[in-house]
């Protein structure tokens, strides 16, 4: 189960390795266990977080200008918050667009669009995060590489990948595929 990924414990099988299950990680979550850090669930295993600098919140706060306004009453922009996953697994994306719901429930487990911006985690996200939210039916997700101003749009989820990626330069237009009237210019996202 995925143990390959993080894993190198010389000697001990991956049937050994003893994963945190979701609704564990949520009451740990729940406790205070972590109140001091921020963290996600993936693939039974806790990631921390690095912490953001403003090459990495710019794009973020870009975004979610640009969703918030283009998709007001239609779909929530949750902004790294928690989405439900599979049972060994609550990732944080930095841009989820989800359908309207009681937000005071529970966690999404459905989303219209996931957005993971990158500057050093590229292949976590290409390689760890991609997989998953295919997994997940996610129909749309976006990866914004800040070092290279582009956004790579991943289309299409077929089993743990997506059938269709382009990246897209400063000079495209990206439309959602879920709401086809919203168009988002890279150049807004990157600067």
């Amino acid at each position: 189960m995925h143990a390959e990924l993080w894993t190198n414990l010389p000697a001990v099988d991956s049937d050994r390795i003893r994963r945190l299950r979701r609704e564990e990680y949520d009451r740990l979550v729940d406790a205070g266990v972590f109140d001091r850090e921020h963290v996600e669930l993936i693939r039974g295993v806790i990631i921390r977080m690095p912490p953001q600098g403003a090459p990495h919140a710019g794009p973020i706060e870009s975004l979610t200008e640009i969703l918030v306004l283009a998709l007001a009453g239609r779909a929530r922009v949750r902004v790294q918050l928690p989405l439900i996953g599979p049972d060994d697994s609550e990732p944080e994306p930095d841009i989820a667009v989800v359908p309207f719901g009681e937000p005071h429930k529970e966690h999404p487990s459905v989303a219209h669009l996931v957005i993971e911006v990158a500057r050093t985690s590229q292949a976590y996200d290409r390689g760890t995060k991609g997989p998953l939210y295919a997994e997940m039916g996610v129909p749309e997700y976006w990866i914004v590489d800040v070092p290279n101003r582009t956004i790579e749009v991943h289309r299409e989820p077929a089993g743990d990948r997506y059938a269709r990626v382009e990246t897209l330069g400063p000079g495209a237009v990206i439309t959602l595929v879920a709401f086809p009237d919203v168009a988002v210019p890279v150049v807004r996202v990157l600067g």
